[in-house]
C-alpha cells in the first residue's frame, strides 16, 4: 500500500529538528556560507601541503578549459614530460585539438557500427537507449587514447593550436550529436527497408563525410605533413621539416604503448580481482585497441603507481574527482569537508557500495607527479591537474592517500612492474565482457 507523508509527521520532524541546537548552529552556518565552506577542515589543509619525497619536475600546467578532454591531456601531459627532458624544447606542448578531431571521427564510426548492429532491437531496447543517449561525448579511456596515436600519430600544438569548438566544446557536442541521432534514423530506416551491406556502408561513409566537414569546420583540418620550427630552453632555433604526425610521434616520443596496461580498483562483487575486463560498446577506433582492465587489490594498485614514480616516470590516472576536493586549494582529501557532522547525516558508504549503487565512477583522469612516502608507504600524492595555474598549487594538487583508496579507480603503468602471476592474466585470451552501462565504463 502506498503511503503519503501526513501533516502529522511533518510536525514531528519540526519539533525533532528544533530540538536540536547543533542543527540550528549549521542552519545559521549553512545558510550564509553553504553547505561546503561550513564544512572546510583546516587541519586537512595543514596536512596535505605540496612538499613530497618523490617529487618529479614536469613543468607548467596545462588548460582544458571547457571541454571534457582531461583524459586526452593527461596522456599527452606524460608525453610532454618525455619531451621536455629529452629534448629540451621551449614551452612544449602537444596538440590536444588534433587527437580530439581524430577521436570525435572515430567515435562517430563507431556509433555508426553500433547502430548497424543493435538495428534489429527495438529503440526501447536498453542497448539501443544507451546508444542514443549520448551518441558521443568528450571524455574517454586510455586505451582509445592509444588506439588514436596508433593510427593518426601527434603534433605540437604550434601546428594545430585550439579554436574555441575544442576550448568550449558544448556547441560542438550539441550538433554532432544531433547529427548522429538523425543518422541513426537514416541507417535504421535504411537497413529496416532491405538494403543490402554495400548499400549502408555507402551510405554510412556519406555520413562519416559529413561528420568530417562538421569537425573541420569547427576544429580545423588536421594535417597530414608539416614543419616544426622551434626553439630550445638555450633559444637556439631549430627547423624539422617534412614531418608527418607519426614519424614525429616516432622521433620525439617514440614509447611503445603497448607496453602500457590499465589497472583498475574495482572492489565489488561481480569483478574478482587479478582478471581481465573490458566493456561492451565500449571504444572509438573500429578494429583499434580494444579498452582492457586488469583489476587488482588496492595495494597492489598503489606499489604499481609507485614504481613507475620511483623510476621517474609520471602515472596518467582516472578518478571521481568531486568527491571531498576543493578546487581552490586542490586538495583531494576524505576529511576535507566534515559534512557528516554539518549536516548531522551519516554518509558512510564502502567504496564497493558506491560503485554498486551509482554513488561514484571515474570522472576525471589527471597525471601522478609525485608520493610522499614515510617508512615506503604513501601518506599523499603529488597530481597534475589540467585546469590551468589559477587552481590548487600553480596548477598542481594533493592528494591524501585515504583519498586515492576511496576515489581512485584507475592507474596506467608499464607492464614491466606486473608481477609475474599478473603478466601471465594479462597475455591470456580470456576477458570478461562488462555491459555498457557497468561504472568501470565510465569516460574520464
Amino acid at each position: 500500500m502506498v503511503k503519503s507523508i501526513s501533516n502529522k509527521q511533518i510536525k514531528q520532524m519540526e519539533q525533532t529538528y528544533v530540538a536540536n541546537h547543533e542543527h540550528l548552529l549549521s542552519q545559521r552556518a549553512v545558510m550564509k556560507n553553504g553547505i561546503l565552506a561550513s564544512s572546510e577542515n583546516q587541519k586537512a589543509i595543514v596536512e596535505n601541503n605540496p612538499v613530497f619525497s618523490i617529487d618529479l619536475d614536469t613543468g607548467n600546467v596545462t588548460n582544458q578549459k571547457q571541454s571534457g578532454r582531461c583524459w586526452i591531456f593527461a596522456a599527452l601531459n606524460t608525453f610532454r614530460h618525455d619531451v621536455l627532458n629529452n629534448h629540451h624544447i621551449k614551452d612544449f606542448e602537444l596538440s590536444q585539438n588534433y587527437t580530439f578531431f581524430w577521436d570525435k571521427f572515430e567515435k562517430a564510426n563507431y556509433f555508426y557500427e553500433n547502430i548497424i548492429k543493435t538495428s534489429n532491437q527495438e529503440l526501447t531496447s536498453r542497448e539501443v537507449a544507451f546508444l542514443l543517449a549520448t551518441p558521443q561525448q568528450d571524455g574517454g579511456q586510455w586505451d582509445m587514447l592509444v588506439a588514436i596515436i596508433q593510427k593518426y600519430g601527434i603534433v605540437p600544438k604550434t601546428i594545430m593550436p585550439e579554436t574555441s569548438s575544442s576550448s568550449s566544446s558544448r556547441e560542438l557536442n550539441t550538433y554532432l550529436n544531433k547529427k548522429l541521432r538523425k543518422d541513426a534514423l537514416t541507417l535504421r530506416t535504411l537497413i529496416g527497408n532491405g538494403a543490402s551491406e554495400e548499400e549502408v556502408e555507402t551510405r554510412k561513409v556519406e555520413l562519416l563525410q559529413e561528420i568530417y566537414n562538421l569537425l573541420s569546420t569547427s576544429l580545423g583540418t588536421p594535417p597530414t605533413e608539416f614543419d616544426y620550427p622551434y626553439y630550445d630552453n638555450d633559444g637556439n632555433y631549430h627547423l624539422e621539416q617534412g614531418l608527418t604526425p607519426t614519424s614525429f610521434y616516432d622521433k620525439y616520443i617514440g614509447t611503445d604503448l603497448n607496453d602500457y596496461v590499465s589497472i583498475i580498483n574495482a572492489p565489488t562483487k561481480d569483478k574478482p580481482y587479478n582478471q581481465v575486463y573490458t566493456v561492451d560498446m565500449l571504444g572509438n577506433v573500429v578494429g583499434g585497441k580494444e579498452v582492457r582492465h586488469l583489476n587488482v587489490d588496492i595495494e597492489t594498485f598503489k606499489n604499481l603507481a609507485i614504481a613507475q614514480l620511483k623510476d621517474g616516470e609520471s602515472v596518467w590516472f582516472g578518478c571521481d574527482v568531486g568527491q571531498s576536493s576543493t578546487r581552490d586549494t586542490g586538495i583531494m582529501a576524505t576529511d576535507i569537508y566534515s559534512v557528516q557532522d554539518t549536516l548531522d547525516i551519516n554518509y558512510d558508504m564502502s567504496k564497493a557500495e558506491r560503485l554498486d549503487y551509482g554513488e561514484s565512477l571515474m570522472t576525471h583522469a589527471m597525471v601522478l607527479t609525485g608520493v610522499n612516502l614515510i617508512n615506503d608507504k604513501p601518506t599523499k600524492w603529488k597530481v597534475e591537474n589540467s585546469w590551468g595555474d589559477k587552481v590548487g598549487t600553480k596548477g598542481y594538487f594533493v592528494m591524501s592517500d585515504d583519498w586515492m583508496s576511496e576515489y581512485t579507480y584507475q592507474v596506467v603503468v608499464n607492464k614491466k612492474y606486473l608481477s609475474d602471476d599478473l603478466k601471465e592474466v594479462i597475455e591470456k585470451d580470456h576477458v570478461t565482457v562488462l555491459a555498457p552501462w557497468d561504472p568501470m565504463g565510465a569516460l574520464a
